[in-house]
């Protein structure tokens, strides 16, 4: 009786383990925050009372989405990411799945959400869903050992986010749309430039192409977090611009730009890991609290 107790207790454990593989395969803090955005981008986007089952529906299937995409690009970068410290320990290079296994369950899940997003929302969201897709697997991550303009490259499909949670709450986009896209490009830049200057080391070591490798002072890198956290300042008001948010947004969303740039000027002059971080932390609080900030505006 102990020795089938025993078994099942393993066998539970192994299930458990492999549960939490796959869903460290999807990313589920970067992942997370996505589903936010497209979340809120529904929410203010949404004409006349909130139909709160399709933005449900909508957050599901950009969930499969984000999952899928990044459990294919665990897949493209399995080795390289067993030559890094920062990501050795994930899904296939730590030998937790096969690579078999990451590339049916991506796949799988990128189709579903293809399929879902354009049956149920339109051949709008299924179309930006697409070339999220393709932009993200089939151009940016083949890119990272190429070019530094990579960085630029996946830009594109990380902006796509609120388009979609527009698309699915209209059928369609227009300029605010648009305007949301801008601000979630321009963020990424001071988000993953102070990555990679924290782990620049780890991207020398796997022959990653970014710009902290190119420019060892990381003056580069540093003026590029000034300069994009700028341009997001000046298209985080532009909501106001075209009336589709009001006051309470526009002073949350210049002190927020005001604070995130304090830090950027902190890493312009220091140059280090630790000012890297601090930008890193600055974006990871601004994002979900400028569109927090959207969500009170509009439910006023």
């Amino acid at each position: 009786m102990r020795a089938v107790q025993s078994a099942s207790a393993v066998s539970r454990r192994q299930l458990g383990d492999k549960l939490r593989a796959y869903l460290d395969l999807a990313k589920p803090r970067l992942s997370l925050l996505i589903l936010m955005v497209a979340a809120a981008s529904f929410y203010i986007s949404s004409p006349g009372a909130v139909d709160w089952l399709r933005l449900a529906g909508a957050v599901f299937g950009i969930g499969l989405l984000a999952g899928g995409i990044f459990a294919l690009n665990h897949y493209a970068e399995r080795n390289t990411d067993g030559l890094m410290r920062r990501t050795e320990s994930r899904p296939l290079p730590s030998g937790r799945l096969e690579a078999s296994e990451a590339l049916v369950f991506g796949s799988a899940l990128t189709l579903a959400s293809i399929l879902f997003l354009t049956l149920l929302y339109g051949w709008v969201s299924g179309a930006i869903a697409v070339f999220t897709f393709a932009s993200y697997v089939l151009v940016y991550t083949p890119l990272k050992r190429i070019t530094v303009l990579h960085t630029a490259l996946g830009a594109l499909p990380g902006a796509m986010p609120p388009l979609i949670g527009w698309a699915a709450a209209r059928g369609g986009l227009d300029l605010d749309a648009w305007i949301l896209f801008a601000i979630l490009l321009f963020w990424q830049f001071p988000h993953f430039l102070s990555i990679e200057m924290m782990y620049s080391d780890d991207y020398a070591k796997a022959g990653i192409r970014v710009l902290p490798v190119l420019d060892p002072s990381w003056k580069a890198s540093a003026v590029g977090i000034n300069g994009m956290i700028v341009l997001l300042i000046a298209a985080s008001v532009l909501p106001v611009a075209t009336g589709f948010l009001g006051s309470v947004y526009l002073f949350g969303a210049i002190a927020l730009g005001s604070g995130f740039l304090a830090c950027g000027a902190v890493a312009l002059a220091r140059r280090d890991r630790r000012s890297a971080r601090l930008v890193l932390l600055g974006s990871v609080f601004y994002l979900p609290v400028l569109f927090g900030l959207m969500i009170v505006d509009v439910a006023r």
